[in-house]
């Protein structure tokens, strides 16, 4: 018989080995027992008494199973509705898509599966030499357009923290997991409650799925960046990269990422509908990761027993009705440059997935609105890249960020020496003054909120780095209920990029949904 046990409790000195045992003991379970974890999470509020929350499915002999159904917290198991698989086309179609994120590739894994030919255009490199790039930039200050830390194969998200979280409740989600696991993810990903990959795993991830849609028939062509789209009476039908290629199918996916600003420039100059919408600005919070492991876990900080210590925290102004917010927190992870235009300089967080590098990083933003920025539909790119050019004279140029300690930001004080950092190709003592000052004192009002919440996040031993602005894509595609772009029929925005999806799986979602509404207008 299976039940589930909605909730059983381990110390932070237990583990996963101790399961079976625990279970035998609290429910004199007498005869054998097989047990799966649905969900774990780690519960630190009280830092007396942290403890890891389970939820458990097990199965047990008939008589154990009536007995402990009538105990609190015990319900018999329901099969879980899994997403349904896609449907094989009884017509051969195919579709071409343009990106190789985590939209481009989970559309491309999803027609594949019902039989279509996808061929993925990718601007960058594969994501073993995308790293390269990466690290010869850490290095040296020189950026690669086309192969850096937003572009590439993978797309953004594999060169992050790798966090599996979304606000999101669709049905999509279980496939995307199941995918990720057969792709090469670890199981364990399917039942935490904050699961997260990191960029070595993900790295691993993508070439598995690269090789699987090479395997299947279809392909990946890299350095292929689109020029435009090619219409044919009053449809999409394909694309046509910057080397004049043409690349024609019966289904055109867009997926070019939230950083694709040129992409965006080619669709306005098309007539293509485009409307602005909200994202995020600000600075990354940087501490001793040993700082952040102390606040959030006190006495057990230093055990040895706690994975590195997260934190979300938020503020709303009550006069300006604006929110402030940390993003993409990366516990044991370093701060990164994720650049993408010469001569300009933003920054963002990423970790490996043991998460045990010396200090822990956040983004501190500030929410702007659409009615912030006057102007046409890429208005908030140019608020974006106005902000990222001052941010690179301020670090000096040569891709320094500008940085000042937490307190000296909040005193407004010069900044004269800084701790060090994890950000490469280094830091620069500067004051943030290249953001707009109504972007600074919110920020500094919600920094010194969260020092409320959290006793001791203002320390000089933190500092501030710049600027922090791809949070999301400032611009939206806008699309039909069949998710088709409303003014070019057959053309699929799909992703973080068409302004409907923010993370990993929220964009594979995305992509998975442009899949099956192709595969419904194609059946």
């Amino acid at each position: 018989m299976k039940l589930i046990i909605e909730t059983l409790i381990l110390s932070p000195f237990e583990n996963e080995t101790d399961i079976e045992t625990k279970l035998k003991q609290l429910y004199d379970i007498k005869g054998s027992i097989k047990f799966i974890i649905l969900r774990k999470s780690l519960d630190a509020r009280k830092k007396s008494s942290i403890v890891w929350n389970l939820k458990i499915e097990i199965e047990v002999d008939e008589s154990d199973g009536q007995r402990l159904l009538q105990i609190n917290g015990v319900s018999p198991a329901v099969p879980p509705r899994d997403m349904p698989r896609p449907f094989l086309m009884a017509n051969k179609i195919s579709a071409v898509i343009a990106g190789s994120g985590p939209a481009g590739m989970f559309c491309a894994l999803r027609l594949i599966e019902a039989g279509v030919d996808v061929t993925i255009l990718e601007r960058g490199v594969k994501v073993e030499d995308r790293l390269i790039d990466i690290e010869k930039f850490k290095n040296t200050g020189i950026l690669n357009p086309q192969s850096n830390v937003l572009f590439g194969e993978g797309g953004a998200g594999t060169y992050s923290d790798g966090k599996l979280t979304t606000r999101t409740h669709r049905p999509e989600i279980s496939w995307v997991f199941d995918m990720l696991v057969k792709m090469g993810a670890p199981e364990n990903i399917l039942h935490e409650y904050k699961p997260h990959l990191g960029t070595d795993r993900l790295a691993g991830i993508v070439k598995n799925i690269r090789q699987h849609i090479f395997d299947s028939g279809s392909q990946i062509l890299f350095s292929r960046k689109v020029l435009s789209v090619i219409v044919n009476n009053g449809r999409a039908t394909g694309f046509i990269t910057e080397s004049g290629e043409e690349y024609s199918a019966d289904a055109v996916v867009l997926a070019t990422g939230h950083s694709a600003r040129d992409t965006y420039e080619m669709l306005d100059d098309s007539g293509i509908i485009l409307e602005k919408k909200g994202f995020a600005v600000g600075l990354r919070a940087e501490h001793p990761a040993g700082i952040i492991n102390k606040i959030q876990y006190g006495a057990l900080a230093d055990k040895g027993v706690l994975p590195a210590a997260e934190y979300r925290l938020t503020f709303n102004n009550p006069k300006s009705r604006r929110g402030v917010y940390t993003f993409c927190m990366c516990p044991g992870g370093e701060v990164v440059n994720s650049s993408s235009e010469e001569g300009m300089l933003c920054v963002n967080g990423m970790s490996y997935s043991a998460r045990d590098k010396k200090y822990s990083n956040a983004a501190i933003v500030v929410s702007v609105f659409p009615e912030d920025i006057p102007g046409g539909p890429l208005s908030g790119i140019e608020f974006q890249q106005n902000i990222e050019k001052a941010a690179f004279i301020a670090g000096g140029g040569d891709y320094y960020a500008p940085a000042q300690r937490i307190t000296s930001f909040l005193s407004g004080k010069p900044e004269t020496a800084i701790p060090a950092g994890s950000y490469k190709p280094g830091i620069i003592s500067s004051n943030h003054t290249y953001l707009p000052d109504w972007i600074l004192s919110e920020l500094k009002l919600a920094i010194r909120n969260f020092e409320m919440k959290m006793k001791g996040f203002i320390t000089s031993e933190a500092i501030l780095i710049g600027a922090e602005t791809r949070t999301s894509s400032p611009v939206r595609i806008t699309r039909d209920a069949g998710m088709q772009c409303i003014t070019l029929p057959n053309l699929y925005p799909a992703g973080e990029g068409a302004g409907y999806a923010g993370g990993i799986i929220s964009s594979a979602v995305d992509g998975i949904r442009a899949a099956d509404s192709i595969l419904m207008k194609y059946r």
